[in-house]
């Protein structure tokens, strides 16, 4: 009974004008830059993080949160028409949607991911708002030692699921790291890595990182790509709606997909890609029906599935953040920027100090589900017309864009040197093969683990055995080294390594 209280409050609060334009602000642009390929939603968030400090908190939440499950419905678009996915998590949707289309089945195919995605958001969002309150009460059994266990935990969730070279992602999480250092020692109050440089002093600004390295780094990789050679299905899309057989197969496709989401969305490192990559995987183990068409020539339950998983694992990836303030994938990590600027510290306290933002945000969840399935399906005929805008045209606006938003946040000439640095990082980063969502991580929770672990040897007056002995601290980082030691298993890597590939 209790939950429907609280979802009442939510919905009352999600309801106001105000929050209803923001949301559907955010849903827009998060269908525009999925479907745009390139411009994924870490780049977009970063780059609009700026624009947050005028909002209200539960409104720069609520668009924010938009937009990041608004790209995975915008992706799958460009990954069925272009075969291109617009975000990370449609790579694998590209594999059979495309095909669909090739056979004149581009309609049956968009219905499915809409679908599919809607229910699994759906989903998604009611998983949220059961176990959410549950684990907030957990939460606050947690002390320096549990926190600090915890964020390894996160750290090497992340490695073992960022894509790509194992040593690569173990090194940018150490930079990420050495970056979070930079700045005053909370402690003695003494300048750390600032090279008698004043700007320093306070850190390197996290939005100026995630802006250089997502925003420019990625700019700069996509004008390096030739548009030329991609066949783009933008004639009209006709049949929309699929029928009574692809109905009865993509049913149980999209519920595996759901539960498959729900539950990895959760995992630190995890979200919608990985969702996508297993469901996928799930489903080409399931027995093809008598007539059904094979795996990668256009099968149904290929697009379903992992259109599903991605926004069930979205949606649950607010979990972990929400109850115990650990972003588990690079969006999440700037939702805790979003809501540092707000002063609010992201942990179990969000759900008793602020519950109309945190109510607030799970109703608006739904509200935005439905806003996408209506801006997905019956205009589909827009985002197609979007395809055919040449990158070339786009890129100096986004530019222009970044570098006014990170001057417009602390009125300093620094943040635009820093963000166009950072920007070369990104690329190289790009061209050496190297994951920079780790960087990120390790850029958040740096400072977060450095703070947990300094007030846990205080508390017990420098014993390291502190991490050990209480056990909900000693389980937390047994589970980091087992999960360590899996994925360095000869078999297990080389298996990781293919199910990464992108390409």
């Amino acid at each position: 009974m209790e939950l429907f209280e609280h979802l009442s409050m939510g919905f009352g609060v999600a309801f106001t004008p105000i929050n209803l334009l923001y949301c559907l602000v955010g849903c827009i642009l998060g269908t525009l830059i999925g479907v745009l390929p390139g411009i994924g939603p870490v780049a977009t968030i970063a780059m609009l993080l700026p624009a947050t400090y005028a909002l209200p908190p539960v409104s720069a939440l609520i668009m924010l949160a938009g937009i990041y499950y608004g790209a995975q419905y915008g992706g799958s678009t460009t990954a069925i028409l272009v075969n291109l996915p617009g975000e990370s998590s449609s790579v694998v949707t590209v594999i059979d949607g495309y095909q669909m289309a090739r056979k004149g089945r581009a309609g049956p195919a968009l219905a499915a991911a809409g679908l599919g995605s809607f229910f699994a958001g759906c989903v998604g969002t009611l998983v949220l708002a059961a176990f959410a309150p549950a684990l907030t009460e957990v939460a606050f059994k947690f002390g320096p030692a549990e926190y600090f266990a915890l964020m390894v935990l996160g750290l090497i969730g992340a490695v073992v699921l960022a894509s790509g070279s194992l040593l690569k992602a173990i090194a940018m999480i150490v930079l990420g790291l050495l970056l979070g250092l930079v700045g005053t020692d909370v402690n003695s109050g003494v300048a750390r890595y600032s090279f008698d440089i004043p700007e320093l002093t306070d850190g390197i600004g996290f939005v100026a990182i995630a802006m250089g390295v997502f925003g420019y780094g990625e700019i700069i990789a996509n004008l390096g790509q030739r548009s030329s050679d991609r066949e783009v299905f933008t004639a009209k899309v006709t049949g929309l709606f699929p029928t009574r057989e692809d109905f009865k197969r993509m049913t149980p496709a999209v519920l595996r997909g759901t539960a498959m989401g729900s539950a990895l969305g959760i995992l630190p490192g995890g979200g919608a890609m990985l969702s996508a990559f297993a469901a996928y995987t799930v489903e080409k183990k399931t027995k093809l029906h008598p007539g059904e068409v094979p795996f990668g020539q256009g099968n149904i339950r290929g697009v379903a599935a992992p259109e599903a998983a991605n926004n069930a694992g979205s949606q649950t990836s607010f979990i972990p953040l929400l109850t115990l303030g650990i972003p588990p994938n690079p969006v999440m990590a700037l939702m805790v920027g979003a809501m540092t600027i707000h002063n609010i510290q992201p942990g179990p306290q969000v759900m008793t100090s602020n519950p109309e933002l945190f109510w607030g945000l799970i109703a608006s969840m739904w509200i935005g589900n439905a806003m996408l399935v209506i801006l997905n399906l019956p205009l589909i005929g827009m985002w197609i017309k979007l395809l055919s805008v040449p990158y070339k045209l786009l890129y100096p606006s986004i530019v222009l864009f970044c570098a006014i938003g990170v001057y417009s946040t602390n009125n300093n000439t620094w943040d635009i040197w820093i963000v166009g640095i950072f920007g070369f990082v990104g690329y190289l980063f790009h061209k050496l093969g190297c994951e920079p969502a780790p960087l990120l991580l390790g850029l958040i929770l740096g400072p977060m683990m450095e703070e947990n672990l300094r007030r846990a040897l205080l508390l017990s007056r420098g014993e390291w055995s502190v991490f050990v002995t209480r056990p909900l601290s000693a389980s937390l980082l047994a589970v980091a080294v087992l999960l360590l030691i899996i994925v360095l298993l000869p078999a297990i890597k080389n298996k990781r390594e293919e199910a990464f590939v992108e390409d």
